[in-house]
């Protein structure tokens, strides 16, 4: 199919406003659909638990768009296709194939080994103590996710990449300006490509004049040394994509467990009773409210057959993880009840395969500190407003609020 080609598509909303609702309405319509991204590029939606999890493991579904993205050269001549190159434009392991993929994800991979994700425990637990003295000492009613949600993961990877002070605003301003998906217009866009070069190109300069026991520096040291192994335009988008997923997402799975178990105190005071752990809470939030929510993009290295759909080589993906951990097929009748003592440890929120996200444990050893935490320090913990009233963030990327407001005094 070209852009040009009749198809009836279903048009993805950019605000991500009922995910579970649009994942539903996807659903009944097959196994793999026609849609349409904001801006009008054309992509295929997987809407089934097991029609994502082969796609995946396809060999044959490629995450470089310079080389099996048939559209890639026309990107140019459409303006408001340009916010989708924040996904696909860079160059590092999320927009990498084959052996580009495996080389880059090998420079990263010490950084999230488990040793170095343990040695993070008490400084994770030094944070999370300090910001919940910050939010006994505040005010009745706050917001969760700026006082707390949102400031420990940001902290922890700020730390471990060397992210100085006087740059971390603006780091957290980039990553919200890449997931908005509600602005498709070339401004926006330019914004975007503007920030990352200033932003992350101010790190690399920081570091390079202030090195430490960080993983900039030591990303510029590979980058210095051995240029084959690291060009200068890899270690921008490589920073890009792990300090963005190394917090943003994690912001998303605190505050999405901690409005589900305050929506749901049945739920909520069995954990408390330890009848239920907090593993199973933290795999059925992702199940149920993956932090992403869809993916762009993957595409057809060759025409792909789905049921008796037939994706053409050269044709975009989105991979659709709110919809696979929804699906019924896979996770029976309630699966869009949230439901922590029903064993979801197979959801594909962290991915799987060769791309499976290399920070899930640190993600995960995270959550897990927080939560408890969270909730044994105000264990009259309340949402300040109904659930259903909670403003999903602009995007059909992300899957978080843009504030959880609560009440920490009875």
């Amino acid at each position: 199919m070209t852009v040009t080609d009749r198809v009836d598509r279903f048009a993805i909303d950019p605000f991500g406003s009922d995910i579970p609702g649009e994942s539903a309405r996807l659903r009944a319509l097959g196994p793999i659909v026609p849609v349409e991204l904001p801006g009008g590029i054309p992509a295929w939606a997987p809407t089934r638990y097991d029609t994502l999890k082969e796609l995946i493991l396809d060999p044959q579904v490629s995450k470089d768009p310079r080389r099996h993205w048939r559209l890639w050269p026309e990107i140019g001549d459409h303006p408001s296709w340009g916010w989708i190159l924040g996904w696909v434009g860079v160059v590092n392991m999320l927009s990498t194939y084959g052996a580009d993929h495996a080389r880059l994800r090998k420079l990263v991979a010490p950084s999230f080994t488990h040793r170095r994700t343990e040695a993070l425990r008490d400084r994770v637990e030094a944070i999370t103590t300090e910001l919940l003295d910050e939010l006994e000492q505040g005010g009745d009613v706050v917001d969760l996710k700026a006082g707390f949600a949102h400031p420990l993961p940001m902290r922890i990877i700020c730390e471990l990449f060397g992210v100085p002070e006087e740059l971390r605003e603006a780091t957290a301003r980039l990553i919200a300006a890449i997931m908005d998906t509600s602005d498709p217009s070339p401004e926006h866009a330019a914004f975007v490509q503007e920030q990352i070069g200033t932003v992350l190109g101010g790190l690399i300069a920081h570091k390079s004049e202030h090195p430490g026991d960080d993983m900039t520096t030591e990303l510029i040291r590979v980058r210095d040394e051995d240029g084959d192994r690291l060009s200068s335009e890899e270690l921008l988008y490589t920073l890009l994509l792990v300090i963005g997923a190394g917090f943003e997402t994690t912001v998303n799975l605190i505050g999405n467990a901690v409005v589900a178990l305050l929506d749901r105190p049945g739920q909520l005071a069995a954990v408390r009773r330890g009848e239920i752990g907090w593993d199973a809470v933290v795999d059925e939030t992702l199940r149920v409210h993956p932090s992403i929510a869809s993916l762009p993009l993957r595409f057809a290295v060759s025409d792909l057959k789905v049921g008796d759909v037939t994706i053409p080589a050269g044709d975009a993906i989105i991979t659709t993880y709110a919809a696979a951990g929804l699906d019924p097929a896979h996770y029976g009748a309630d699966a869009d009840a949230f439901d922590a003592t029903r064993g979801a440890d197979d959801h594909l929120a962290f991915g799987i395969g060769v791309h499976r996200c290399i920070g899930a444990p640190l993600a995960r050893m995270e959550a897990l500190t927080a939560l408890p935490a969270l909730f044994d320090r105000f264990p009259d913990l309340r949402l300040d407003t109904r659930a259903e009233e909670l403003r999903q963030v602009p995007s059909f990327i992300a899957f978080g609020w843009q504030e959880i407001p609560v009440r920490t005094r009875g």
